[in-house]
């Protein structure tokens, strides 16, 4: 049996923002009209979503590698490190990804460690809005049995 104490998630979130490439222009979209909220955390994404946000919006991103090309797995391991501690992924459901197995493993990763991950542009607008979005939040020890 081991037990994880989970770190509280902080005032000044890290929130990973990644999108399918059919889902692009909409998380474009939502990061502008989400602009103030999303300034006041530390912004982090994949490959080309990172890059088109701050082009096109003025936020500071910080880009890992492409999805297809580990950057999925990149965002994973900062949430097994307690570095990320929200995720907003404009997921394309109707369209083949040749990483999905990688995509599959962030939503595990996310239940594992406990950390919101938001699917879509409702879901998104939502977790942003809470009441809790800019207060530390205290979670609870997870125990792992083996």
């Amino acid at each position: 049996m081991a037990k994880i104490k989970l770190n509280p998630l902080p005032a000044k979130k890290t929130i990973a923002l990644i999108a399918h490439d059919n889902k692009k222009q909409e998380m474009i979209k939502w990061c502008k009209k989400n602009r103030d909220i999303l300034s006041k955390h530390n912004l982090v994404g994949t490959g080309t979503t990172a890059s088109v946000i701050a082009e096109y919006t003025g936020l500071e991103v910080f880009g890992y590698n492409s999805g297809p090309l580990g950057g999925d797995q990149q965002v994973g391991s900062r949430i097994a490190e307690g570095v990320i501690h929200l995720i907003i992924f404009f997921s394309d459901p109707l369209a083949a990804h040749p990483h999905e197995p990688d995509v599959r493993a962030l939503s595990r990763l996310s239940n594992v460690f406990d950390i919101p991950m938001a699917n879509n542009e409702t879901s998104a607008d939502f977790m942003i809005s809470s009441p809790l979005m800019n207060i530390e939040y205290e979670r609870d020890e997870i125990v792992f049995t083996r």
